[in-house]
């Protein structure tokens, strides 16, 4: 869960911030695939590799992708069923 403490994030903001702007976007995702890659292989080796590790980490990768998804996904489909109609129609 992303919610951690305001005294917590303060540890990261900036970097994170730094980071973001560093980011190109143009590449389909490759330089954020890099970057995510890259610090989840530098944390679990920092932790020691296992199978607790591996896992723990891709467990943080798909909690992180539900709430991405939930949090600003899920309303910007929304916003699309509104302006362009539900292709589900009255069914669901």
């Amino acid at each position: 869960m992303p919610y951690i403490t305001q005294k917590r994030r303060a540890l990261y903001d900036g970097n994170v911030a730094a980071l973001a702007e560093a980011l190109t976007v143009d590449t389909p995702g490759g330089d954020l695939n890099y970057v995510i890659t890259s610090l989840l292989t530098k944390w679990v080796q920092k932790r020691g590799l296992s199978y607790a590790a591996i896992a723990e980490a891709a467990g943080v990768l798909e909690t992180a992708k539900l709430e991405f998804y939930r949090r600003l996904a899920a309303s910007y489909e929304d916003e699309k069923i509104a302006e362009n109609g539900d292709v589900y129609g009255e069914a669901v």
